[in-house]
């Protein structure tokens, strides 16, 4: 048998994060925690699936001249020119490859997140989720929890807290709060 096409996958996940969507509300508040299994800087981590509005690979993103640790550029989104912070970057591992995937940050203002690898979807018993207080400031205190899968555990990227480091590193704590 061959192995999929990169295409094939591609789909296979949007379909997988398309209909996750479509599970009512109830039958996931407390029980049940949706999460995306990504790489970045070449560690595994997850993302709770509610603090994200979108998955888009190999999106193009215009490079700027900043000194902004992290900031990849811009890329369009539906008309709406949005910022680009690379994830392993902000969590203290950069890679020297570009990253593939983008995940549209919940929340306002738009905020994008780039990481190499998106691995799977996966629901869990909140029960396998072990929650942990805020962090440290900085990279580590986007890093909120930890969840068991079967290919191992992997620490929970905070998203909000993502965005407040963004908007710590781009001079902006005032607002940062705010959102």
């Amino acid at each position: 048998m061959s192995q999929p096409t990169v295409a094939s996958k591609v789909e296979r996940l949007r379909a997988e994060f398309d209909n996750s969507f479509a599970v009512p509300a109830r039958t996931l508040d407390s029980e049940v925690v949706e999460l995306l299994a990504i790489g970045a800087g070449g560690r595994a981590y997850a993302l709770r699936l509610s603090q994200a509005s979108g998955v888009h690979p190999d999106r193009r993103i215009v490079p700027l001249p900043t000194s902004v640790r992290g900031l990849l550029g811009l890329a369009g989104f539906a008309g709406v020119v949005v910022p680009v912070y690379d994830l392993a970057a902000l969590l203290g591992h950069p890679l020297p490859e570009r990253p593939r995937w983008l995940v549209m940050a919940a929340g306002t203002p738009p905020l994008a997140l780039a990481f190499h690898e998106l691995d799977h979807h996966v629901r869990v018993r909140a029960a396998d989720v072990v929650d942990s207080a805020a962090g440290p400031e900085g990279q580590r205190g986007c890093l909120h929890g930890m969840v068991r899968l079967p290919d191992g555990n992997r620490p929970i990227i905070d998203v909000p807290a993502t965005r407040m480091l963004v908007h710590q590193l781009a001079g902006h704590q005032s607002e940062g709060a705010a959102t």
